[in-house]
């Protein structure tokens, strides 16, 4: 049985708040108690959708909240833009506008795709380093208060992308999991598909994949090693891809075997394996979708994995945000509301 074939039931925990901030302060209650929120957003701004002139209105929305820091699931640009110095300064202008910490984890517009004609014909391998280098230069993370941030390489070096924090009994990770298949050209014609690479490139797309599916497993590892080490109630993983959840339904294909999402294959095997050897809860946060979803699709050997929860974020050009407020002394620990940004 496939990690996310059988269970479709979307729960949202809670939905309705209109208002821009959707949020309440803290207590003194809250604080003794362990309780804190945090924000997810990404897939934004894209300029050909128009974003614009919405984005202020989302940095607003999350400045009036009460969270304690967003995290920020990758895809700066839309897909069909060029892949310029500049788009990266600009993220960083935006992220600096925002008055609480937020955790950048990389997408697949920002470099994964930069090959595409369309994106300039870019080295893709080349902008990964830009990344490296211009938006994790500090080990700290980003906006105008910043949180310490555990990195698995150094700056500017592989794999510095890949991140972690312990706030208040629960575990948060970044991985650098991007759409388009994570780096992985698995499909005859996929190489110069809208694209001038040659079968050379491709070979050395294929072999960063290998290498960092390989790192992005052992943060996995360390990861669930700390949350156990430390007695978390929960662990939330932060990807920028969705990783084959939402493949089309067949009763006689395991659509997670499907070449398409081959590059996720090791990773939510590896996903699977740590989730179900512990014994909180595990949020699954991801993008690329543009549609705010929440169900339980990761399968162990026979049932769905209970504490196993999937979080998509919305995304252009639906530029809202996504509140998780954390009470570790409950038993689903993660309580999940959509904020609805009104629009100028």
């Amino acid at each position: 049985m496939s990690f996310k074939t059988c269970l479709r039931v979307v729960v949202v925990l809670t939905v309705g708040c209109m208002t821009a901030a959707c949020s309440t302060p803290y207590t003194r209650q809250d604080a003794a108690t362990g309780s804190f929120a945090f924000g997810l957003w990404g897939d934004m701004p894209y300029k050909k959708a128009g974003d614009a002139a919405k984005l202020p209105a989302v940095l607003d929305s999350l400045n009036a909240s009460d969270i304690a820091f967003s995290l920020y699931d990758g895809d700066i640009k839309d897909g069909s833009s060029r892949c310029t110095d500049e788009i990266y300064t600009e993220a960083l202008t935006m992220f600096n506008t925002l008055k609480k910490p937020v955790v950048y984890v990389p997408g697949d517009n920002e470099w994964t795709d930069c090959h595409r004609t369309n994106n300039g014909s870019m080295d893709p391998l080349e902008r990964l380093d830009h990344i490296r280098k211009v938006m994790f230069a500090s080990p700290h993370s980003l906006g105008q208060i910043t949180l310490p941030l555990e990195h698995q390489g150094k700056p500017g070096e592989a794999y510095v992308e890949n991140t972690r924090l312990f706030y208040q009994g629960i575990t948060f990770a970044g991985f650098n999991v991007p759409g388009s298949n994570n780096n992985h050209i698995a499909i005859p014609g996929q190489c110069s598909f809208h694209s001038q690479r040659s079968a050379a490139d491709c070979d050395k797309a294929n072999a960063e994949y290998l290498a960092r599916d390989a790192a992005n497993i052992r943060w996995l590892a360390e990861t669930f090693e700390h949350a156990r080490r430390d007695g978390s109630k929960g662990v939330v993983l932060v990807v920028q891809a969705q990783p084959g959840f939402d493949m089309p339904e067949s009763e006689d294909v395991d659509e997670t075997r499907l070449p398409d999402v081959s590059g996720y294959r090791a990773f939510m095997a590896a996903v699977t394996h740590e989730t179900e050897r512990f014994a909180g809860q595990v949020l699954f946060v991801h993008g690329d979708m543009h549609v705010f979803k929440i169900d339980k699709p990761l399968y162990g050997p026979w049932n769905p994995l209970a504490n196993f929860t999937r979080l998509g974020t919305f995304g252009s050009p639906s530029l809202h945000w996504v509140k998780v407020t954390v009470k570790p002394d409950t038993a689903n620990v993660f309580f999940i509301e959509p904020v609805w940004v009104k629009q100028p």
